[in-house]
């Protein structure tokens, strides 16, 4: 009976030591570096960001250290952000990754079996070079709402004179302007088959400062991500340029994804963020990092947008 005992006391030793290994270990989690005021990661100034401060807050919650890596998404042709985060969570980099667009395609099972990574804080040469062999996304509970929204000129105001934007078609006579190529020009060129395009002038991604000319007056109005909007707001805090309360209905939710293999780590991530949505410390989060947070709403996960901006 003793030696029972024993070997049941062993058992129920053993059983409980990764536990505990797992419960000291950090809590890995890459984050997009110049994605303000989500999370941003500068040479000479501190970490910054909503994703930061959410991230450090579960890791306390889940009694672990934080520990991020910083990688860089480059808009390019040949990016994919889900093949880029998929080999992240693969090749073990993190077991998170956070401000994730939770869309049909972001999830959808890859159609390869292997995948680059992208520029990471502390890769090397060999590290650029290598494809990781891949697995299949899932996501957390969202915690945020990014929507598109209407940002207007110092000249706007009095064009639209007592006029509320309250939809696309309340743009009708402005200057308009988008970034070509990107979901706001798609948004503004098919509107009503066509009706804005003789208002619209299109400035090149990466190339214009889009929103340094409406500031300057050039143009009236744009349509663009409300984060973005933000992150122009906290470096320019005098700008003379508003927003217009308008959010175009399709948006996408945004929440962690990690690999399916990790389903016991989101399930405990899911109950913090249930717990913290429910006291409304997701929002005090956000409304410090000076972030127009908005709830996450249906759909849970953003279907073909494509098909549903051209469907309007």
């Amino acid at each position: 009976m003793r030696a029972l005992l024993a070997g049941a006391a062993a058992a129920l030793l053993l059983a409980a030591m990764p536990v505990a290994h797992a419960a000291g270990d950090p809590l890995k989690v890459c984050l997009d570096e110049d994605l303000p005021p989500l999370s941003a990661h500068h040479r000479g100034k501190p970490d910054a960001g909503f994703d930061v401060a959410l991230a450090q807050a579960i890791a306390e919650r889940l009694g672990r250290p934080l520990k991020i890596q910083w990688f860089e998404s480059k808009l390019d042709e040949d990016s994919s952000p889900a093949l880029e985060a998929n080999a992240l969570l693969s090749d073990g980099r993190c077991s998170l990754v956070g401000g994730y667009a939770l869309t049909t395609d972001s999830l959808r099972v890859p159609g390869v079996t292997t995948a680059k990574l992208p520029d990471f804080d502390g890769a090397t040469r060999e590290d650029r070079r290598r494809r990781i062999p891949i697995g299949v996304l899932v996501p957390s509970r969202p915690y945020i709402y990014s929507p598109m929204t209407v940002v207007l000129g110092p000249k706007a105001k009095d064009k639209l004179k007592d006029r509320k934007i309250t939809d696309i078609g309340d743009l009708a006579g402005l200057r308009l302007t988008i970034e070509s190529g990107t979901l706001g020009d798609a948004i503004l060129m098919t509107f009503d088959k066509g009706k804005l395009i003789d208002d619209i002038t299109h400035l090149v991604p990466g190339r214009s400062d889009l929103l340094g000319e409406l500031e300057r007056g050039e143009f009236d109005a744009t349509l663009l991500d409300l984060r973005r909007f933000d992150a122009y707001r906290a470096e320019h805090p005098d700008t003379v340029i508003t927003a217009s309360g308008y959010y175009y209905p399709i948006g996408a939710n945004r929440g962690y994804v990690a690999l399916e293999t990790d389903k016991a780590l989101l399930d405990a991530v899911n109950k913090v963020l249930e717990d913290m949505q429910s006291k409304g410390s997701i929002a005090e989060l956000g409304q410090a990092a000076g972030l127009t947070w908005l709830a996450p709403r249906e759909p849970i996960i953003l279907g073909d947008v494509w098909l549903k901006i051209l469907n309007r």
